[in-house]
Parts: C-alpha cells; sequence; structure tokens
C-alpha cells in the first residue's frame, strides 16, 4: 500500500522518533489507566468500551450487535458474548429492533448509564491531566 502523500514518505529524524515514542508513551499511559480505574468500579475495559460505544453512537441512544462489532473492532460472536455478560450485570439490555426483525437494539440501563457517567468523568480528567502527552506529535521537516 502505497504512503497517503509525501509527509508519510519522508524519513525521521531523532526528534521524529523522540515525538512519536513519547505519544505512544502517553496512549500507553491512558490506557492503562483506564484499565485500572474501569477494574475498580468492577467493569473489564471492553465492558466500559461497550458502553461508551453505546452512549456515544451518533444521533440515536442504541446499537444493533453488528454495529457494536464494528465500533469496537472485535467479531460479531465476541459482541454477542460481551453483551451477554453485561446484560447479566444489568449494565445493557436487548430491545427488539423496529426495522429488522433478524437484528436487536442494545440499549443501556440505568445502571449502565450511572456507572459509565462515573467512569466518563474519571477519564475526562485524566485526559485533561495528560493532554501535552496525548497531543499527536509534530513532525520535523527533512533537510
Amino acid at each position: 500500500m502505497a504512503p497517503p502523500d509525501d509527509q508519510a514518505a519522508a524519513p525521521l529524524d531523532k526528534q521524529d522518533f523522540e515525538a512519536l515514542a513519547r505519544f505512544r508513551f502517553g496512549i500507553r499511559r491512558y490506557l492503562r489507566f483506564s484499565e485500572e480505574i474501569v477494574r475498580r468500579h468492577g467493569l473489564t475495559p471492553q465492558q466500559y468500551q461497550l458502553l461508551l460505544a453505546l452512549k456515544g453512537f451518533p444521533e440515536r441512544e442504541w446499537a444493533t450487535v453488528r454495529e457494536l462489532a464494528d465500533r469496537l473492532q472485535l467479531r460479531h460472536h465476541s459482541v454477542v458474548e460481551l453483551v451477554d455478560r453485561a446484560q447479566k450485570q444489568d449494565l445493557v439490555g436487548r430491545a427488539p429492533h423496529p426495522d429488522d426483525a433478524r437484528a436487536v437494539r442494545v440499549v443501556l440501563t440505568a445502571a449502565g448509564e450511572e456507572v459509565l457517567g462515573r467512569l466518563a468523568s474519571l477519564h475526562r480528567a485524566e485526559l485533561g491531566r495528560m493532554a501535552a502527552v496525548l497531543s499527536p506529535p509534530e513532525w520535523h521537516s527533512p533537510g
């Protein structure tokens, strides 16, 4: 696959590698924070991602398993299992799809909304603290 532009094909200098490493370190630090905080609140990281994908789904308050599989970049059957576990914890529910009898709508429950709200606030605060290291690197011009 060809690079999208000349910038992608340009060689990196030492400062570029340092900036890329710093950004990657920031991403990993944030993900580790996220994994630890959601576990402390009784969820798995995948369950938090599921709740966030549902609440953040564009223009509606529900999503199908297929849509969630796309958003979470998981296989359909993995999302079915994830939804099953979240439903057993009363984090999500299922409802008939209004237009497709083969599909179901996955919705947040009140308990899911409550825990997601707490966790999302903690994530937002951490993102604020980490803003400098989570900014995409600025690349240096070759030459």
